[in-house]
């Protein structure tokens, strides 16, 4: 398979109309979200899905997300419109925040991996919100990145893992969020089970008392079902092995920098992803400053670049943890799905 490339401003029109075709004939379309580059396919044909699934080599039972255009594009996807999503869809979209509550029956049931839910969410970006509109279906969409990999937040990244596999790529420049929307579920008490750029603490200032999933920041046991995209245990890994250090800055650097010098004197080439309040800690260490740890989206924005940039050019990649606040929730569970939650104890 031969993957197009098209410049999502530059050939916005041609790129966007072609691209919908696509979408309708039942072909692959990668395309840039305000998170991450998503991986596009008629979310209304089981086949057409199904290709999602062989290009990523991801797992069956894994959800994906329906993206609409609408708000009131969820009437046809879900059984009814709870209270508490019309007033989070009037805050949050368009936006990085996706829903879950029971689907209706013209969601097939690889969307779903078989749960009697869906997840619906309506993006932000522009060239997104365009192809959508122009597919004149909801288009169902991981990440568009091979299973297990850093989420893509530029087209160039998606062009290493997806080049050949899908029909074509919409270059529409880096995602200023960074991570993956917040996956919160209506049915019951609303839970977050994969956090995002909209926080917990703005969700309970629209409906009141969130709760937080324990997988979030937990492997899930055995048995326990994946409800919501990146659940899985192994997520979001570069090929190099990720530790993370937690606890004040400054035992973090200490701890890290210890374990920097124990893995080079084995012959391991290391990298330390730091932070601007410990950058001085590093002296003569290979280290990549991502981010402000008071400023957590700003870590968010760039912790699957850094993934990628040194995936296959260290044996080990030493980051910092932070505080499980605000966005750094979101940080906090990427950096230990990707570490595999191999953490070195305060």
């Amino acid at each position: 398979m031969h993957t197009e490339i098209f410049n999502a401003k530059t050939q916005k029109e041609n790129g966007t109309n072609y691209a919908a075709r696509v979408i309708r004939a039942g072909g692959l379309v990668a395309f840039p979200t305000e998170t991450v580059y998503g991986l596009g396919a008629n979310g209304l044909d089981g086949e057409a899905v199904e290709r999602i699934f062989e290009a990523k080599g991801r797992p069956q039972d894994n959800p994906l997300i329906l993206h609409v255009a609408k708000k009131s594009d969820v009437k046809q996807l879900w059984r009814h419109v709870p209270d508490d999503a019309k007033r989070l869809m009037d805050a949050f979209w368009p936006g990085p925040l996706t829903l879950i509550f029971l689907r209706s029956d013209i969601v097939p049931d690889e969307v779903a991996a078989g749960l009697p839910t869906v997840a619906v969410r309506m993006p932000e970006h522009k060239t997104a919100l365009a192809l959508i509109r122009a597919a004149g279906v909801p288009i169902a969409a991981p990440s568009a990145n091979l299973s297990g990999r850093p989420s893509p937040t530029t087209a160039q990244h998606v062009l290493e893992d997806m080049d050949g596999r899908i029909d074509v790529i919409l270059d529409g420049g880096p995602c200023p969020v960074g991570v993956e929307s917040t996956v919160l579920t209506l049915v019951g008490k609303p839970t977050i089970l994969r956090p995002g750029g909209i926080t917990r603490e703005m969700l309970e200032a629209i409906i009141g008392e969130v709760d937080v999933s324990p997988a979030v920041l937990r492997p899930l046991e055995e048995g326990e079902e994946a409800a919501s995209p990146g659940m899985k245990h192994r997520h979001y890994a570069p090929d190099a092995e990720v530790v993370v250090a937690v606890g004040t800055p400054r035992r973090i650097a200490s701890i890290l920098c210890r374990e920097y010098e124990i893995e080079e004197a084995m012959g391991r080439r290391c990298v330390v992803l730091g932070t601007e309040q410990t950058r001085t800690c590093y002296n003569g260490m290979n280290c990549d400053i991502i981010g402000d740890r008071e400023d957590p989206a700003t870590l968010c924005r760039e912790l699957f670049s850094a993934l990628r940039r040194w995936s296959g050019k260290v044996d080990v990649i030493l980051a910092e943890g932070i505080s499980e606040t605000d966005s750094g929730l979101a940080y906090m569970n990427r950096l230990l799905r990707a570490a595999g939650f191999s953490v070195l104890e305060k």
